[in-house]
């Protein structure tokens, strides 16, 4: 059994929860310490039982908590060699034997679960998504994606469940109240993938076989819950791919702790 849950999603913070009966992970640490401990708890988990914090890059939303929940349960920040970089000054002491670098690209492990960091195309010194692989199943997390390649889709498909990015949508965007050149940002290769280029993403990993979905990291300024998820749904409703039956569509929101899933 493994044990998937977004405490946190969005422009504002982000953490993920995964784990098993042996190994419990974070998935990046963007807000505060104590509500991270206080989401961890809603979902019957002990912080002290927590293996380690995974860093998928060095922006504050994903790492503001992470050297306080470090210092509080000592326990280890994984993190690849450049974003160890670009994120050590902003953490606060940290203890040596809690810094561990891994490789983007090469697996590693971590109790009973396999973990392979894969590059992300985004502003940030190194980014990137993770694929874990315990107990016979595949899980993926992927977010601050500037575009989608064929590389990037490869390590996306064929998974039990994926958590993508559906930051924004494109013309609340475009005549928001962003100056121009986080527009730009945003919209760029290296910036969010839309509501729309998400969908199109999730279809087609639909038609792969991929069964479980979670859209994530929403704008609070240019996005909503109901209109991403209805952007994936109307797409893969024109494929013929029933949202219930043939697959299952939530939303890991800004603010508050999402649905458990259990796989």
């Amino acid at each position: 059994m493994v044990k998937f849950c977004s405490l946190f999603s969005g422009s504002s913070g982000n953490a993920l929860f995964i784990g098993t009966e042996k190994t419990k992970l974070l998935i990046d640490a963007g807000l505060s310490g104590k509500k991270i401990l206080e989401a961890l708890s809603s979902i019957g988990e002990k912080p002290e039982e927590l293996s380690a914090i995974l860093i998928s890059h060095e922006h504050v939303d994903h790492v503001r908590g992470a050297g306080i929940l470090s210092r509080k349960v000592d326990i280890p920040i994984y993190a690849n060699e450049s974003t160890w970089c670009a994120m050590e000054n902003g953490l606060g002491p940290v203890k040596l034997e809690n810094k561990v670098a891994f490789n983007t690209g090469e697996e590693f492990e971590i109790g009973d679960i396999c973990i392979r960091p894969f590059s992300i195309p985004h502003d940030a010194a190194e980014p990137v998504g993770f694929n874990f692989f315990a107990e016979g199943k595949r899980i993926t997390t992927a977010t601050d994606i500037g575009h989608m390649s064929d590389e990037l889709l490869s390590y996306i498909v064929g998974n039990d469940l994926v958590l993508l990015e559906s930051n924004h949508d494109i013309e609340m965007l475009r005549v928001g109240p962003y100056p121009w050149p986080l527009k730009k940002r945003i919209l760029g290769d290296h910036g969010h993938l839309s509501n729309e280029n998400a969908a199109k993403v999730i279809t087609y990993l639909a038609e792969k076989g991929c069964s479980r979905f979670i859209l994530g990291h929403l704008s609070s300024e240019n996005n909503f819950p109901e209109l991403a998820y209805q952007t994936t749904y109307n797409a893969l409703n024109e494929k013929k791919i029933a949202v219930g039956s043939d697959v299952e569509l939530a939303v890991a929101l800004r603010d508050r702790v999402g649905q458990i899933n259990i796989i």
